[in-house]
């Protein structure tokens, strides 16, 4: 066990000795220098910019999912019928007068042009070719509404939005004849109105101006962290755009890197700020404050931006692309954040000087600790934050329970969460889409907006034996529950594969669909080969999404694991102390589990969901609680490595335990409140979305860093704190000699301030 005078403090003394020079030497040359920092970033951001619309590529979500069954028999139609294989999506027909029979040459000239297109391979005209002909399924029983489907080589958004002019001429006569036109599935997503973040964007720089001038209370030192932010994310977004142009990234990247890069940018920015105020006002010249503030709190930014990087990265844990490039789309913008924090900020704060209060709105303020004593800086008097510290430090236990108790209430709605995939029918009504879904529920029901594809590879069953193998499919799919219709399984034109349809009950959305799928898959159509060396699957773009939901329900667990034992690990190293660390990990699950039950009672059980502009109940779409899982615990580790920073300084300066977290906690309390409402303000508003993926994700993150900056970090970790004691930092010396050694908040170059 390492003694609180032992080698642990030695160790870490040397190396904040041997760590801190070269941050403050950056700190200082760019503070110095500032003309050439601003200037190159102001030519990076221009360069990167032009880069950016020369070569940029576009954000798609096109993906697939190797060695799922779904895929797999997608390739095997595609193989053997190519025009039913592909990516499906439907051109909904509807006429309120009369049938479309009516209007058949029309309709006959649509399919025609619509086959024509590039990345076309057939289009399925819905009305028979002559009266005598049978259904095609794709008119409905009064001939009002019907259905084309299109089949393409890939999901339609990869096209580019012009891709949608030649459809619109394609089926242009049939809106010259008054019927209605309405496109659905992956065509419909093409055709929603282009997503702008410019209005989220917007009142969320407003709110941060407003936060800042009131904790800041001087103009300059508001507007530089929105400044510093703003340049990183273009910065950020440009060199996402040309990864793009490589590699595929859902449509949803750029917000959401435009969300997690706003939100740290500015946090990043106000902690050095912050802790450079206070150096001037201990009475350090602006470049040595400059370069002091980024050998201590730049340092806390940098291992702070580390652990959000790192937690991204461990999205890659799932296996599946998809989401890997999610983490990753995030990670450039707090990369960009971090390079912004440390190079960009320090060179505004040379540029201001000491002019940096010049224009108030009140009496400025930063840290109101003194850096040299920690104790109430010169002409200030305890105030709020000072006496709540001191009321934690009394009654921690209180403060435990009212904490846990808050946090397991709003867990409460977790056990209840169901996955699954958010459909057309949740979009605004403004939407082609929603009014395509809206058709054809009505006209054929909801399940007919996700068919189910069957496949059955026959072609290593004897030629002899395929009719034994049809009857006893067709006695396994009759009867299935759940299912509205199945249709009879016909083989394609070289007689290897059956194919039909199997509509669900429900919409492609619900829980009952999802059930339906998996019975289909596992023991329906199994069951009907049975005996022989026939091959089956469930395919389509429902199946796939119920494919994609099974796999992101099996790695989840692994996902939060890996991503728990790195952040602990990182915490340990930088912390030294088990307990601390292990601390970090259990309150982080506890913030994320809250903020799992806000967003499942808002969304699934709907309180509150149509306010946000959500129709009816949808549910938690799969990725999400991954996605929120990796940005929550890496943003938590911000305010946590910040605390914790400021607590271990004291600790290592005074071997208080109790007075050191009230001293962490009183200097930080104010900085943290007020970078957490800026990040809080930042992504509820992307609440405005219309993307119902977006607006979950914003309150999901509000909510979490809400609740993380308020009940986490301000009552459970300091009450924790406090009742462990100087047990906190233990730390046994064989672990202490293996790990390496890191100074977060550059401890030296703190106890050297004049």
């Amino acid at each position: 066990m390492v003694t609180p005078s032992g080698s642990s403090r030695g160790a870490a003394g040397s190396a904040t000795k041997t760590g801190a020079g070269p941050l403050q030497q950056l700190g200082e040359w760019c503070a110095r220098h500032f003309v050439v920092v601003i200037l190159l970033w102001l030519i990076g951001l221009g360069a990167l910019h032009a880069l950016q619309n020369t070569f940029g590529g576009m954000y798609s979500d096109d993906f697939t999912l190797p060695g799922t069954q779904s895929n797999t028999g997608a390739e095997v139609l595609s193989e053997h019928a190519p025009g039913a294989g592909g990516i499906g999506a439907q051109v909904v027909l509807h006429d309120a007068q009369k049938p479309l029979t009516g209007v058949q040459n029309q309709v006959d000239q649509a399919v025609a042009s619509l086959q024509k297109l590039p990345h076309v391979l057939s289009a399925a005209n819905p009305l028979p070719a002559n009266s005598s002909a049978p259904p095609t399924g794709a008119l409905s029983s009064d001939g009002k509404t019907g259905y084309i489907t299109v089949r393409f080589t890939a999901n339609p958004s990869s096209f580019g939005h012009s891709y949608l002019h030649g459809v619109d001429q394609a089926v242009e006569p049939l809106r010259a004849a008054g019927v209605e036109v309405e496109y659905g599935g992956p065509l419909g997503e093409l055709a929603r109105p282009k997503a702008t973040d410019l209005v989220s964007e917007a009142i969320g720089f407003a709110v941060a101006v407003i936060v800042l001038l009131i904790g800041f209370g001087s103009v300059i030192a508001a507007g530089f962290p929105l400044v510093t932010a703003l340049m990183s994310v273009i910065v950020g977004l440009s060199c996402l755009s040309l990864l793009a142009a490589a590699f595929t990234f859902a449509s949803v990247s750029p917000t959401l890197a435009t969300m997690i890069g706003l939100g740290v940018g500015i946090d990043y920015a106000l902690f050095l700020i912050t802790r450079h105020r206070q150096q001037l006002m201990d009475g350090a010249d602006p470049t040595t404050a400059a370069g002091r503030a980024v050998a201590t709190s730049g340092r806390a930014v940098l291992v702070s931006g580390c652990t959000v990087v790192v937690a991204l990265a461990g999205l890659y844990v799932s296996r599946v692309g998809f989401i890997g490039k999610l983490g990753v789309a995030a990670a450039v913008t707090v990369i960009t954040a971090v390079l912004g924090a440390v190079t960009l900020v320090p060179a505004l704060l040379g540029l201001a000087g000491r002019r940096i209060d010049r224009y108030r709105v009140r009496q400025p303020v930063a840290e109101g600790l003194s850096g040299q004593t920690g104790e109430p800086a010169a002409g200030t008097t305890a105030g709020g934050w000072h006496r709540y510290a001191q009321r934690v430090e009394r009654r921690p236990s209180a403060f435990l329970v009212s904490g846990l108790v808050i946090v397991g209430i709003l867990a409460i709605p977790l056990f209840s969460i169901r996955l699954g995939h958010i459909g057309d029918g949740a979009d605004p009504t403004g939407f082609t889409d929603r009014r395509a879904y809206d058709l054809i529920s009505t006209a054929f029901g909801p399940g007919a907006n996700g068919p189910l594809t069957l496949v059955v590879d026959q072609s290593k069953v004897p030629s002899s034996d395929r009719s034994a193998l049809a009857d006893s499919l067709k006695k396994s799919l009759s009867g299935v529950p759940g299912a509205a219709s199945i249709s009879s399984l016909t083989p394609t034109s070289d007689g290897q594969v059956l194919t039909g349809t199997a509509i669900s009950r429900t919409s492609p959305q619900d829980a009952g669909t999802t059930t339906l799928f998996r019975h289909l898959k596992n023991d329906v159509l199994p069951q009907g080969v049975s005996g022989t060396e026939a091959t089956t699957y469930v395919t389509g773009t429902t199946a796939a999404q119920d494919d994609f939901l099974d796999i992101i329900s099996a790695r989840l667990p692994l996902i939060i694991a890996v991503v728990v034992a790195v952040a602990f690990v990182i915490i340990l190293i930088v912390f030294r102390g088990l307990l601390v660390a292990l601390k970090a990990a259990v309150l982080n699950l506890l913030s994320i589990a809250a903020s799992y039950g806000v967003i499942v009672a808002v969304f699934q059980w709907g309180w509150g969901g149509p306010s946000l502009g959500v129709s009816g109940t949808v549910p938690i779409e799969s990725y999400v609680p991954m996605m929120m899982f990796a940005i929550v615990f890496g943003l938590s580790m911000d305010y946590e490595v910040f605390l914790l920073a400021r607590v271990h300084e004291a600790w290592v300066r005074t071997r208080d335990s109790r007075g050191s977290v009230a001293h962490g906690l009183e200097i930080t309390a104010r900085v943290i409140s007020c970078a957490a409402l800026i990040m809080v303000s930042v992504f509820a508003a992307f609440i405005l979305s219309d993307n119902i993926v977006v607006k979950m994700l914003g309150l999901g993150l509000a909510v979490s860093v809400l609740i993380d900056a308020t009940i986490v970090r301000l009552l459970l970790v300091p009450a924790v704190m406090t009742l462990l004691g100087r047990a906190a930092w233990w730390m046994p010396r064989r672990l202490d000699r293996i790990l390496p050694h890191l100074d977060t908040e550059g401890e030296s170059v703190a106890g050297r301030t004049p």
